[in-house]
C-alpha cells in the first residue's frame, strides 16, 4: 500500500540501529524505516493510538517480525493488518506468534505486511470561527466539535497511507476547516439573527446540516462522521470604540439555553437599530441584484473570489428560504410576520410593474405566490448547481491537501537521514513534488474561478429562464380569464332562459284566470317576439363561442406545448452543465491520478537505482552514460582513500601506461601533464602520484 516505505540512512524508530538504507526496512527487525516515532506502538508493542491520534500506520518487512514482544491491542483500539491487497482485523487481546497466525490463519507470516491502529471510538476534532455573518450581516462567532472515526479500511489506506506516518487532530484540522466553514456560513448566513433566537431547534438543525455535508464529502476517503455538536454560537454586540456591550448566546451550554433570547436581543438592541439593520438588509440585497444586472451585461469580465461565492451562496439560500414562507402564508400579514418583508416588496413591485388585470386582492396574492413560487424554482437550480461545483471543488483541495502532507512527511524523514548525498537526493526529489504539487494548487484555484464564471453564466440563464416561467404564467392567466369571459357569456344565456320561462308563467297565469284577449294577444305577441331573438341569438352566439372555444384549444395546446418545450430545453441545458462538470472532474482526477503514478514511479526508480550494485549500475547506463559513469564512481572510491591508498593506485595505474614522449611541458610518472604555473607542487593534480625532481624538470 505504502507508495514509500521509508528513506535509509537513519536509525531505526524500534530498535535504534542504523541502516544504510538499502531495502527501506530495518536490517534488524524488519521495520518501516520511515515509520511514526510512536514508543508504546513500536517499542511496548502495545497498539493504541496516542489522545490526539485517529490513526497510526507503518509496514514491516516480513509480518512475523511485529513479535519482538507480546502483542497487546487494547480495548480502546482497532487493529488492521493490510496484506495483499486484503484488511484483515486483529480483535482486541494479546498476542504470541504462534497464537496469532494459529487464530489468524490466512495470514502469511513471512511475507511485508501494513499495519493499521485507528480508534474505537470517534476523534473529536474541534473548530472555531469569528467573522461568520447572519443575514442581516451581524457578526457571529460559532465553536463545533466533529467526531470522526475510521470507516472504509480500504478507501483511507487508499487516499492516506501512502506513507508511514499518523493522522493527528491538528491534519484533519487543516483538511476540515474550509469544508466546515463553508457549510456553517451558509446555515447562518441564510437566517436572521432573530429568527435563530426564535427557533428552539437551531442547534439540533445546524448539528445536522454540518454532518449531513460532512459526511457526504468523507464518505470516499474512508471517514465517517459519527457525531457533530455545536458547542456555542453567540453574536457580541460593540459600540464604537469596539468595547463589547453585550452577548446573546443562540447556543452554549445548558444554563445559557435557559435564558430568554428575545429578552436579550431587546437589551442589545433598540427599535430605532433594528430599523437601521433592516435598512442594511434591503441595501444588500438591492446590490445584490444590482451586480447581477451588471454581470449580466459583463459576464466575460465578471470575476468572483472564493469568500465572494460563498457569500452569493448563502444569500441564495437566505432567498429560497424567503420564497417558502411566501408560499406557505395564506395572506400578505402572515408573510410579513414570517419575516419576508423583503422579498415581498420586489415581488410586489414586480405585481404592480406588470400592470395583470386581476380582481380583488385574493388573486393579488395569489399572484405574490406564484411569483414567489417561480423565484424559488429558480434559485432552487442556480443553488444546486452551485453546491455541486462546491463540493467537487472541496474534493480536489482535500485530495490535494492529504497530498501535500504526505509531501511534508517525507520531508521530515528525509531529513533525519545521515548520508549527506542520500538526505540532498532524497530531498531533492521531494522538492520537485512539492513544486509540482503548488502548480497543482494554482491549478486548482484557477479552476475555481473558471467555475465561478460559469456559475454566473448559469445564473443568467436561469433569470433569463425564470422571465419566461412568468411570461408563462401570465399567458396561461389570460386563457383563464378568456374562459372566465366565456363563462360569464352562458350565464347571461342563462338568465334570459330564465326570462323567458317567467314570462311564460306569467301567460299561463292569465290564460288561467281568464284575462281579456287583448292582454293574452299582447303577451303571446311579446313571447314570440323574445323566443325569435333569443333564437337568433343563441345561434350567432353558439356559434361564435365555439369559434372561441376552439381558438381557447388551440391556444392553449399552444401555450403548453411551448412551455414543455421551452422547460425542456433548460433542463437539458442543465444536464448538460452537469455532464460538463463531471467531464471536468474526471479529467482533474485522471490527470491528478497519472501525475501520481509518475511520481511514484520516479520514487520507485530511483530506490532502485539506489539499492542495486555499482557493476550493475554501469551494465544498465546508457552507451552515452557509461564513461561519465565510470568517471565518477572512480573520483568515489578515490575520494575514500588515504594517501597511502592513492599512491599505490597511482603506481598501479601508472605501471599499465605507456613510456610517455618527451616533450617541453613536464609531465608525472603516469603521463599527466603538470601546471606550468604552479612549480610548488609536489603531488600531480589529475592522479595524485608524488611528483620527482626530475619529472619537474
Amino acid at each position: 500500500m505504502f507508495q514509500k516505505f521509508g528513506f535509509g540512512g537513519v536509525n531505526c524508530p524500534r530498535c535504534e540501529q542504523k541502516n544504510d538504507g538499502q531495502s527501506g526496512y530495518c536490517q534488524h527487525c524488519g521495520l518501516t524505516l520511515g515509520a511514526p516515532r510512536n514508543a508504546p506502538v513500536l517499542r511496548d508493542n502495545r497498539w493504541i493510538p496516542a489522545d490526539d491520534e485517529l490513526a497510526v500506520y507503518f509496514g514491516v518487512s516480513a509480518l512475523s517480525g511485529i513479535f519482538t514482544k507480546t502483542l497487546r491491542v487494547p480495548a480502546m483500539a482497532r487493529a488492521y493488518i493490510l496484506q495483499a491487497d486484503k484488511a484483515t482485523e486483529v480483535p482486541q487481546g494479546e498476542y504470541e506468534i504462534e497464537g496469532f497466525f494459529t487464530r489468524l490463519n490466512h495470514l502469511l507470516r513471512n511475507q511485508h505486511a501494513e499495519i493499521l491502529i485507528t480508534r474505537s471510538v470517534a476523534l473529536p476534532v474541534s473548530f472555531e470561527f469569528e467573522q461568520l455573518r447572519t443575514a442581516e450581516q451581524l457578526k457571529v462567532t460559532a465553536s463545533f466539535t466533529v467526531s470522526l472515526a475510521v470507516d472504509q479500511v480500504a478507501a483511507f489506506a487508499r487516499h492516506f497511507m501512502t506513507s508511514p506516518g499518523t493522522v493527528t487532530t491538528r491534519h484533519l484540522q487543516d483538511l476540515l476547516e474550509p469544508s466546515v466553514r463553508q457549510l456553517a456560513t451558509e446555515f447562518i448566513a441564510s437566517r436572521s439573527i432573530r429568527d435563530m433566537a426564535d427557533n428552539p431547534h437551531l442547534r439540533q438543525q445546524l448539528d445536522e446540516r454540518l454532518q449531513s455535508g460532512l459526511k457526504l464529502r468523507l464518505a470516499s476517503y474512508g471517514l465517517a462522521v459519527e457525531r457533530v455538536e455545536t458547542v456555542a454560537l453567540r453574536h457580541d454586540k460593540y459600540d464604537h470604540n469596539r468595547e463589547r456591550v453585550g452577548s446573546l448566546w443562540l447556543v452554549a451550554d445548558e444554563r445559557q439555553g435557559q435564558l430568554e433570547h428575545r429578552r436579550q436581543l431587546d437589551q442589545l438592541y433598540d427599535e430605532e437599530e433594528w430599523q437601521a439593520i433592516a435598512r442594511e438588509e434591503r441595501k444588500l440585497h438591492t446590490d445584490l441584484r444590482r451586480a447581477e444586472l451588471k454581470q449580466d451585461a459583463t459576464i466575460d469580465k465578471a470575476e468572483l473570489t472564493l469568500k465572494e461565492s460563498e457569500r452569493l451562496q448563502a444569500l441564495r439560500a437566505r432567498e429560497v428560504d424567503l420564497y417558502s414562507r411566501i408560499m406557505e402564508a395564506k395572506t400578505r400579514k402572515v408573510a410579513l410576520d414570517k419575516g419576508a418583508g423583503t422579498v415581498l416588496a420586489d415581488l410586489e413591485h414586480e405585481l404592480a410593474k406588470n400592470q395583470a388585470r386581476r380582481v380583488g386582492e385574493e388573486a393579488d396574492w395569489e399572484h405574490v405566490r406564484q411569483l414567489a413560487r417561480i423565484r424559488m424554482q429558480t434559485e432552487l437550480e442556480v443553488l444546486q448547481q452551485t453546491a455541486a461545483e462546491q463540493r467537487q471543488l472541496a474534493q480536489q483541495r482535500l485530495s490535494h491537501q492529504l497530498r501535500q502532507q504526505a509531501i511534508e512527511n517525507q520531508i521530515e524523514n528525509a531529513l533525519r537521514i545521515e548520508d549527506e548525498a542520500q538526505r540532498r537526493n532524497e530531498l531533492l526529489a521531494l522538492r520537485a513534488q512539492e513544486k509540482e504539487e503548488k502548480q497543482r494548487e494554482l491549478a486548482i484555484e484557477a479552476e475555481a474561478h473558471q467555475q465561478q464564471l460559469q456559475s454566473l453564466t448559469l445564473a443568467s440563464l436561469a433569470r433569463r429562464r425564470e422571465a419566461e416561467r412568468v411570461q408563462e404564467w401570465e399567458d396561461q392567466q389570460a386563457l383563464a380569464r378568456q374562459r372566465d369571459l366565456l363563462r360569464a357569456d352562458a350565464v347571461k344565456d342563462a338568465a334570459n332562459v330564465v326570462e323567458v320561462a317567467q314570462v311564460q308563467q306569467r301567460l299561463a297565469a292569465l290564460q288561467r284566470e281568464g284575462a281579456a284577449a287583448e292582454a293574452l294577444a299582447q303577451h303571446e305577441k311579446l313571447l314570440r317576439t323574445l323566443e325569435a331573438d333569443q333564437l337568433h341569438t343563441r345561434q350567432q352566439q353558439a356559434s361564435a363561442k365555439q369559434a372561441m372555444l376552439d381558438q381557447l384549444a388551440i391556444d392553449e395546446q399552444r401555450q403548453l406545448l411551448r412551455q414543455r418545450e421551452q422547460e425542456a430545453q433548460w433542463q437539458q441545458e442543465l444536464r448538460k452543465l452537469d455532464k460538463e462538470r463531471e467531464e471536468r472532474y474526471a479529467r482533474w482526477k485522471g490527470d491528478y491520478e497519472v501525475l501520481l503514478a509518475q511520481q511514484n514511479h520516479e520514487l520507485a526508480r530511483m530506490e532502485t537505482m539506489h539499492r542495486i550494485s555499482d557493476t550493475a549500475k554501469l551494465a544498465t547506463a546508457a552507451a552515452p552514460n557509461v564513461q561519465a559513469l565510470a568517471d565518477v564512481m572512480g573520483l568515489q572510491i578515490q575520494a575514500g582513500m588515504n594517501a597511502a591508498q592513492i599512491h599505490a593506485h597511482a603506481q598501479v595505474v601508472g605501471a599499465g601506461q605507456p613510456v610517455a614522449v618527451a616533450a617541453p611541458a613536464a609531465r608525472c610518472s603516469n603521463g599527466h601533464a603538470l601546471r606550468t604555473d604552479h612549480s610548488e607542487d609536489r603531488f600531480c593534480a589529475t592522479c595524485g602520484v608524488a611528483l620527482q625532481e626530475t619529472s619537474k624538470a
